[in-house]
């Protein structure tokens, strides 16, 4: 992936977090999304390969739904 795929990506994604709201995903909808077992998004997290999630309370992680979808992106990339 070159540095021009990445900028392409990043504009598509402002253009599209400006059309409609951000929404925060819980653990089983991110599980869904992506096809990893809750081990292996905090195993990649810890990593720096994954979206850090936000703490909501002391029981409640959310991911932001742009951040989880932009990883996907670069993901497929990466496999093309």
């Amino acid at each position: 992936m070159t540095t021009n795929d990445i900028a392409k990506i990043e504009d598509d994604d402002v253009q599209v977090s400006a059309a409609r709201p951000q929404r925060l995903l819980r653990l089983p909808e991110v599980m869904h999304r992506v096809g990893l077992k809750r081990s292996a998004i905090y195993q990649r997290m810890s990593e720096g390969r994954f979206p850090k999630s936000r703490s909501l309370g002391p029981k409640c992680a959310v991911w932001v739904e742009s951040e989880v979808e932009e990883w996907i992106k670069i993901v497929s990339f990466k496999n093309d």
